[in-house]
C-alpha cells in the first residue's frame, strides 16, 4: 500500500513540476463555476417556494 501511494506522489510530483496541472486546474476552476451557478439556482428556487408555501 505504500509503494502504491509512493508511486501516487511521485507522478503527480512530476505532473505538478511539468505545468501538466495547469490543464487540470482550469478545468477544475470551470468546475467550481459550474456548481457555484447551480447552488445560487437552488438557493434561488429554495426562497420562492419558501414563500410560496408561507414559510
Amino acid at each position: 500500500m505504500i509503494a502504491s501511494w509512493k508511486r501516487q506522489a511521485i507522478d503527480g510530483m512530476a505532473g505538478t513540476f511539468s505545468g501538466a496541472g495547469d490543464a487540470v486546474k482550469a478545468a477544475s476552476e470551470s468546475e467550481v463555476e459550474k456548481l457555484h451557478a447551480k447552488i445560487g439556482q437552488l438557493v434561488v428556487e429554495r426562497d420562492f417556494l419558501a414563500k410560496a408555501f408561507g414559510r
